[in-house]
């Protein structure tokens, strides 16, 4: 077994020019990895680095494409590997991956693994007992870990990685609403969202007040059908009810749709911002890292 892990890490390629970032996850989805990435790459335009997004190409995951093209360059091939050469052919100097850690391909020089703070591990177990990808042992193998969403309790998370993998860097975040001033607080809402954590669309919500009346939950990355949407707009017209979603659903949505919904723009904020920029910079000074 150990000469096995030995081979599928010499065939991992490191391309010459370009500096790859991995943010993923040991846990199956609704991890914020997507905003993440998105906040690394606003980093580095602030370093003045040519940085881009890559993503893995799937079908159902056209919104998360969507979204890492406002911010930047998205680069999408069923090879993470052609995706980084055609992002160093147009001379990027850092290709940011949302999700991959598990790709044997490709070789990172940084790594964030993440995880959502209401959810953690799950019940520990590995897919189809459990929601991990992969036994939690394995995340030794990764540089980073970050903890993502509003749950202030999560001390007891960052002690319990840190006694058992000591060499860990670990950090914090959390998400903020960039558009608040564009909603009534007292106006009553129903929400519904297709993420992979739908508990923290809704709770980032009422911490800032929002009126929650129905929320409706849907599988991630769902695909919305017209009679989804016109029961949740009948429900809404009934008791006289905004609806609101999350910007990843609204990308989704046929048009017609979108005269009826309006969406939160969240961002995630890094606690440890400053720490994070330094690694970048030896990142791209070719520094140790």
């Amino acid at each position: 077994m150990q000469l096995l892990s030995v081979l599928k890490k010499k065939q991992k390629n490191k391309l010459d020019g370009i500096k790859s970032i991995c943010v993923g996850n040991i846990y199956l989805g609704g991890t914020g990895k997507t905003s993440l990435s998105i906040e690394f790459k606003k980093l580095f335009d602030e370093l003045n680095v040519k940085s881009c997004f890559i993503k893995k190409e799937y079908s159902n995951q056209i919104d998360e494409q969507k979204l890492l093209s406002k911010f930047g360059k998205t680069f999408i091939n069923k090879s993470r590997l052609q995706a980084l050469k055609d992002a160093r052919h147009e001379n990027y100097e850092v290709a940011i991956f949302d999700d991959g850690l598990q790709d044997r391909e490709v070789f990172y020089e940084l790594t964030f693994a993440c995880f959502n703070k209401k959810n953690f591990i799950g019940n520990g177990r590995i897919i189809p007992a459990g929601p991990l990808r992969e036994p939690l042992k394995n995340i030794k193998n990764y540089n980073n870990v970050f903890f993502v969403g509003n749950d202030d309790n999560n001390k007891k998370l960052e002690n319990f990685l840190g006694q058992k993998y000591p060499t860990l860097s670990i950090y914090d975040s959390k998400y903020q609403i960039l558009n608040l001033e564009e909603f009534e607080l007292n106006d009553k809402y129903v929400i519904f969202s297709g993420i992979g954590n739908h508990n923290t669309f809704v709770e980032t919500l009422k911490k800032n007040k929002f009126k929650i009346i129905k929320n409706f939950e849907f599988p991630d990355h769902y695909s919305y059908k017209e009679k989804d949407i016109k029961k949740i707009i009948n429900f809404a017209k009934k008791d006289g009810l905004k609806i609101l979603t999350t910007e990843k659903d609204y990308l989704r949505l046929n048009e017609d749709f979108k005269l009826f919904i309006n969406f939160v723009k969240i961002k995630l904020e890094i606690i440890q911002i400053e720490k994070i920029k330094n690694k970048f910079i030896s990142l791209i000074s070719n520094e140790n890292n």
